[in-house]
């Protein structure tokens, strides 16, 4: 890969990485589901005038956006709002080996001793987090995004059985369907919705800017060019330091602890995904999309 390629991949994962810190400044001022909703409506405005209608694929987009819309982003926010950045942006990468045990279990993929070692480092990471004192008492969070990671995992699956659809029709079909199904739930399990429009900050809104077109349509930008020009072996890698940049820029921006559990469990889960990214890519490369 060029260099200038190679710099382009390390803009996306910080974009991605810094994703998680600012969905924390967005969440302050509006509620998680309410947020994503908000979220998705901009991305669906900005990206389908610019896309065709993806024939003959509709049904299943709608089903990936029930399992993105109602499931994995209301866990992956609503854990994101009790737990710090840094932690969140380590737990995440649970999505890696749970999507190469459900392409074992559906689509046959060999796991081999190797892989399956890998991703039992991986969820032991999370476990040593897990058991920080500071983190006593408030699992519940840690438990939320770990259950984004999986349903991640079968959203991953879904999109692997969505061909003839580019990224970003995906991306803006895909927010088109999932932003009602976001609202609905915010309407019906969060208040505070209206007041938190009226009280924005520009600082709020510059978080939703972000998530939407910085996270969602910018990464995706640069991104999906160096997944068409280069193999699978040489783009896959630099997933591995979207938690790096989340760590650094949680503890750099928001002051997260930088303890040795977080360092060891963090070393743990990103080892273990390595060895399940690097000995088998394709589980993780049809169509990989940010988990925030």
């Amino acid at each position: 890969m060029s260099f200038r390629d190679s710099l382009m991949a390390l803009v996306v994962m910080a974009l991605w990485g810094l994703n998680f810190v600012v969905a924390k400044w967005g969440l302050a001022e509006f509620p998680p589901m309410f947020l994503m909703a908000l979220r998705f409506m901009l991305v669906a405005a900005l990206l389908l005038p610019f896309t065709r209608v993806p024939k003959g694929r509709m049904l299943p987009i709608a089903a990936l956006s029930v399992t993105l819309g109602s499931i994995h982003f209301p866990l992956m926010f609503n854990g994101l709002n009790g737990i710090d950045a840094a932690t969140a942006s380590i737990a995440a990468q649970a999505q890696v080996p749970f999507s190469s045990l459900l392409a074992a279990i559906l689509f046959k993929d060999k796991l081999g001793w190797r892989r399956a070692l890998g991703m039992a480092a991986s969820f032991a990471g999370v476990v040593v987090i897990a058991g920080e004192p500071r983190l006593a008492g408030q699992l519940t969070p840690l438990l939320l995004i770990l259950g984004a990671s999986l349903a991640f995992a079968v959203a991953s699956a879904q999109m692997k059985m969505i061909t003839g659809v580019d990224g970003f029709a995906l991306n803006g079909w895909m927010a088109l369907f999932a932003a009602p199904q976001l609202l609905v739930l915010s309407l019906l399990m969060e208040q505070g919705q209206m007041e938190a429009v009226a009280n924005a900050t520009p600082w709020g809104w510059a978080s939703l800017a972000y998530l939407a077109i910085g996270a969602t349509i910018g990464a995706y930008g640069l991104w999906y060019p160096l997944l068409r020009k280069y193999e699978v072996n040489q783009t896959m890698p630099y997933l591995l330091t979207v938690p790096v940049f989340g760590v650094a820029a949680g503890v750099l921006l928001m002051d997260d602890p930088f303890t040795l559990r977080l360092v060891l469990g963090g070393l743990l889960t990103v080892g273990g995904v390595a060895v399940v990214v690097l000995r088998r890519p394709t589980v993780v490369a049809e169509k990989v999309t940010n988990p925030t």
